[in-house]
């Protein structure tokens, strides 16, 4: 469905379990307290709650787009944005500052709880973020390569776009919030708010001719399945004489966390 742009407002968010700091004390649970680095709760009498996320895009400029895991806001399916500035990072137990974090990256995020609820979300005041370059994975990355280079080839079906539709519902190794932020991503690089929804959705919706096989207006529906892990298939259609295809696509990642792939075929209709 089509994504709405919601206004703005701050949301103060629930209290997660097992989040909160001690009432009145500024006090983390001896769970929650890093072991090889200073409190994570530096600021006596202040509340704060924590949640872990995905950098999936923006490490480099240090506005972090970020995807939510299953103890965040939104259960696992909200997204985030949020300038890192002299934010204090913390990485493997060592201070360093925000050029130092990567794409990829699992940070959790302490802060105060507040949301503006915008699209994505804006976090409030963040004190802290901490991760470990052990859990740096940066598929999102590896599939925001594969939409790009799907975008290049046969560019024409894909050229003066009103609609940039995103199917990723068959993609099985990134979590909802990860394809929502991968979705986001790819849109805002072409300037448009991605429709997410599969073939048949948008022919529902009224977004695609079903009988005639045709976009009703100038659109694409960019579709990723399969997994990293295994292999995984890309396409795109832009009408029923009009779509190119990436098949058997096999990945392999690096050390450091980042991917490379390879396309198995290709074809075109």
């Amino acid at each position: 469905m089509k994504r709405t742009l919601l206004p703005t407002c701050l949301l103060c968010v629930a209290v997660l379990a097992g989040c909160s700091t001690s009432a009145g004390t500024g006090e983390i649970p001896s769970s929650m307290a890093p072991q090889s680095e200073p409190p994570a709760n530096e600021l006596p009498g202040v509340e704060m709650w924590q949640m872990t996320c995905r950098i999936v895009d923006g490490a480099e400029s240090g506005t972090l787009l970020l995807a939510e895991g299953e103890d965040g806001v939104y259960n696992g399916t909200g997204i985030y944005t949020f300038a890192v500035g002299d934010t204090p990072v913390w990485i493997d137990g060592e201070e360093k500052t925000a050029a130092d974090l990567v794409d990829g990256m699992l940070v959790t995020v302490y802060w105060n709880g507040m949301v503006a609820e915008s699209y994505p979300a804006q976090l409030g005041e963040v004190y802290s973020l901490r991760a470990e370059r052990k859990d740096t994975d940066d598929r999102c990355g590896l599939y925001l390569q594969v939409l790009e280079d799907l975008w290049e080839v046969d560019s024409g079906l894909n050229t003066d776009l009103e609609e940039l539709a995103v199917d990723f519902s068959e993609l099985t190794d990134l979590s909802e919030s990860e394809k929502d932020a991968l979705g986001w991503v790819f849109g805002n690089a072409h300037g448009l708010m991605p429709i997410t929804g599969t073939w048949e959705e948008l022919v529902e919706q009224g977004y695609i001719d079903g009988e005639e096989l045709l976009w009703n207006g100038n659109g694409c529906l960019f579709t990723l399945s399969g997994s990293a892990d295994d292999t995984f298939q890309a396409d795109k259609w832009a009408s029923g004489l009009g779509a190119y295809f990436f098949g058997d696509c096999t990945a392999q990642m690096g050390e450091d966390g980042s991917w490379t792939y390879a396309v198995g075929s290709e074809a075109i209709s």
